[in-house]
């Protein structure tokens, strides 16, 4: 089985806890009774009537509610809208018509789409999760109708198939092949992003048609699965990749009340993962990566809808363990896709093909639930950082083309996709990814607003009768200015994040005046009052340099400034043609040599690194660097040249055992 990417798509989570009544934020070790259907996210579905079986102390937005205002995110948007509207409904269409009988005059797109390619139809349900959360984040109709036709499409060749419920790109015959443990690659895990792209546009465009057939589908997982016993059904999950089975058929749940897409959800529960993060044991090398995430996920949702405390105590190792011992600086994870050392040994881990795009992705949907739980700070500490660096980076400024690796081995550089020949994972999860950057921006409680990143936005909270305004121009200024427009006096507790980077005290100004305020980081600065039409509070955001060292190596470091990872510019790109940078999954050939720095870890940066006057974020090392200085600049914003992040300080081994 190829050893290729596996992803899960998007369904907004927790947002199923506040689309099915969940329970007001309250504390951890007792219930909480179901607020006022006034304090939640407007949801299509919303008048579902599962809820959660556990607290949750902070609700997402709906989509529609937050409008991204000018900045970078929005410009990554804007993009994303563009490519997915160039691409065509018969296309994405062609091989489930094929497979179902039907005529079709197009052609199927390259790369994982090919007819021959077995995980075919994967990047189908990752456009339809995409245009969900695009219609829902821009209000466009284009996409919208797009999407309604596919799924149109989707529904007659389910019909066309016969009444089993069976809907793929592929025959059904693949799974044959799964259950007898014979050479196949991954059929669940492209059922799972179908599945997924049917409940995104049931939720987000309240197409009833597409929650019609992904209930039909869900069907016919039951009927296919329990034919299994449980010893049968982990050999499955152990021989091919799942995809978030679980995660989706869960979701399922949440919306129809139907206790058996709980428990088929239940069966995709991979034990060679979950039983030993229950005894809090690491055995996660040598696994693949973007298998294991989105099955714990699925474990997360699992816990909100049944309450097994086994399930979280599970989650939240996991996630402790990859933030903390299994990441690079800039949020990511992974070599070759799999963890292929001992946790907190990252330095084997620098590799061309690191920092796999669609596991950064996966992490920062397991980091929502988490927050959704507990509403502790750390959880957007981790989030903002992986953001700026593992997800916004993965774009192309030039041309909106995405990442599949991520490298991060000193002297590489970015390799993208094809516009129609690249239909691989991380292409699918890359139109996700940026379609969906207002979904964490603001959390609620029944009290007030959780504002959790500083992203230039809006947000309409209709039910409370205020809107939210949020301008920023960070992280080139480190501040933020909150406006309060409300057509009469509200009360509200609003809760500004304190970042675990923060260099110093928050100075707060609430409508141009100074107010004493108590902050700490990682924690959130909250200002409960009445809050009047066109007031305005201003938080600055002190950043300062820093360098952050492998665990493994204490001599080999990142420079970061705030949550915002910088690279040294290492030119060369007059000589990266277009054959080496586009339609590759990363790079190829040997790096080029990288400067050191002749230092000691102790000195202090200000000795021999400057910031660059004129130009933000921008750092000149000062006779420091051997053979020569090097200018360091945001990763985000480094592309066409050769980069690094991670430096050697101080001679590198080799020279002083010379």
């Amino acid at each position: 089985m190829s050893a290729h990417c596996r992803t899960s798509a998007f369904v907004a989570l927790a947002v199923c806890a506040a689309l099915v009544g969940a329970p007001a934020a309250g504390a951890q070790d007792k219930a909480a009774a179901p607020p006022d259907r006034a304090g939640l996210a407007d949801t299509t579905f919303a008048a579902a009537t599962v809820k959660p079986a556990v607290p949750v102390r902070a609700f997402p937005f709906d989509l529609k509610k937050v409008r991204l205002l000018d900045g970078p995110f929005k410009t990554a948007m804007d993009r994303d809208l563009a490519y997915m509207k160039s691409l065509e409904a018969d296309r994405l269409l062609h091989m489930f018509r094929v497979t179902a009988g039907l005529p079709s005059d197009a052609e199927a797109y390259g790369g994982w789409e090919k007819s021959d390619v077995e995980v075919r139809g994967h990047s189908t349900g990752h456009f339809l999760s995409a245009a969900a959360l695009m219609y829902a984040s821009t209000g466009d109709a284009e996409i919208k109708a797009k999407a309604d036709a596919v799924v149109a499409g989707l529904a007659e060749c389910q019909k066309a198939l016969g009444t089993s419920g069976y809907l793929g790109a592929f025959p059904e015959t693949f799974f044959d092949r799964v259950e007898s443990v014979r050479t196949v690659w991954a059929p669940y895990y492209t059922i799972h992003k179908i599945m997924a792209g049917l409940v995104d546009m049931a939720e987000h465009c309240g197409s009833g048609q597409a929650l019609e057939v992904a209930a039909g589908m869900a069907r016919w997982v039951k009927s296919r699965t329990d034919k299994s016993d449980a010893a049968h059904m982990e050999r499955v999950l152990n021989f091919t990749e799942q995809g978030g089975m679980n995660e989706v058929l869960a979701n399922l749940y949440a919306i129809t009340g139907k206790a058996e897409y709980l428990a088929t959800a239940r069966r995709f529960d991979e034990r060679k993962y979950t039983e030993p993060l229950i005894h809090g044991v690491d055995k996660m090398k040598g696994e693949h990566v973007n298998s294991f995430i989105p099955n714990i996920i699925g474990s997360a949702r699992e816990y909100e809808m049944t309450g097994d405390p086994v399930l979280r105590r599970l989650v939240t190792f996991f996630w402790n363990e990859v933030t903390g011992a299994r990441s690079f600086v800039t949020g990511g994870t992974s070599d070759n896709e799999a963890w292929e050392s001992d946790p907190y040994q990252i330095y084997e881990e620098l590799g061309a093909n690191s920092h796999e795009s669609c596991c950064t992705y996966n992490m920062l949907k397991l980091t929502r639930h988490l927050f959704s739980w507990e509403a502790a700070a750390r959880y957007f500490d981790y989030y903002e950082r992986a953001l700026w660096n593992g997800i916004l980076s993965t774009q192309n400024p030039s041309d909106g083309m995405m990442m599949y690796y991520v490298p991060m081995k000193p002297g590489m550089y970015r390799t993208f996709m094809k516009p129609l020949d690249s239909f691989w994972c991380c292409t699918g999860t890359g139109m996700e990814n940026h379609a969906k950057y207002g979904d964490s921006i603001y959390f609620h409680d029944d009290t007030g607003v959780f504002v959790n990143l500083f992203i230039a936005s809006e947000l309409d909270w209709t039910e409370k009768g205020v809107r939210i305004r949020q301008d920023t121009r960070f992280p080139d200024d480190p501040m933020t200015t909150i406006t309060i427009g409300a057509g009469k006096p509200v009360r509200l507790a609003l809760r500004i994040r304190v970042p675990v980077w923060a260099a110093g005290p928050c100075v707060v100004r609430l409508n141009g005046k100074a107010i004493e305020v108590t902050s700490s980081p990682s924690s959130y600065l909250t200002i409960d009052r009445e809050w009047k039409g066109g007031e305005r509070l201003e938080v600055d955001l002190p950043m300062a340099l820093r360098l952050e060292s492998l665990p493994d190596r204490p001599d080999v470091a990142a420079f970061v400034y705030g949550p915002i990872v910088l690279a040294g510019a290492l030119g060369g790109g007059d000589k990266l043609t277009e054959d080496m940078v586009y339609g590759k999954y990363g790079p190829e050939g040997e790096p080029v040599r990288v400067p050191y720095f002749d230092v000691k870890p102790t000195d202090p940066l200000d000795t021999w690194i400057k910031s660059v006057a004129g130009m933000p974020l921008t750092f000149r090392t000062s006779y420091a660097g051997k053979p020569e200085d090097v200018t360091l600049v945001p990763f985000y914003k480094l592309f066409g040249e050769r980069y690094t992040i991670y430096w050697q300080i101080g001679e590198p081994p080799q020279r002083r055992e010379r």
